[in-house]
């Protein structure tokens, strides 16, 4: 019986599983996203997060924490510098999970493991509440450029059938 035996262990023992793990957490600093199966994935997510918090603290201690369990310095300089600069506002809930589908070899469900973009992307346009929109009525006057241009229609060639 499993009783109160926390953790995967992934099909490896121990030294090969944590191995494995900081190469994971590595190479996600290192591209910001990698692909990977579930399993592995939600093994990883919790110390990749445990990472970025400590680099958002950012005190000597830290960065001797990060440096002992990452794999390349390089890359734990990089969170250090810049990583730990997007996340400043942010709460937790750094590292992102997509599903993808199986794997075609041997059917192992794939996830897509990736940085939380806090800071950068696109801001979609400003939501409007149903009570705040309902005495507004939406308005059909075309812009200055679509009353210029008039459309144009395209014409059927007479060599294509179909």
């Amino acid at each position: 019986m499993r009783h109160r035996k926390a953790g995967r262990k992934l099909g490896r023992d121990p030294s090969h599983r944590r191995a494995m793990l900081r190469n994971l957490v590595t190479s996600l600093f290192r591209y910001e996203e990698i692909a990977t199966t579930h399993a592995k994935a939600k093994t990883a997510r919790p110390i990749a997060e445990k990472m970025i918090t400590l680099a958002k603290r950012g005190d000597l201690h830290a960065r001797r924490q990060a440096l002992s369990y990452i794999m390349d310095k390089s890359v734990a300089h990089t969170l250090f510098d810049e990583i730990k600069d997007r996340f400043q506002d942010r709460q937790g809930g750094y590292v992102r999970i997509v599903q993808m589908g199986a794997r075609k070899g041997d059917n192992a469900p794939l996830a897509l493991m990736q940085l939380a973009t806090a800071g950068k992307g696109k801001k979609g346009p400003a939501k409007v509440s149903k009570k705040a929109g309902k005495g507004k009525k939406k308005s059909t006057e075309k812009t200055p450029d679509e009353k210029a241009a008039p459309k144009e229609k395209k014409l059927k060639d007479p060599q294509q059938t179909g």
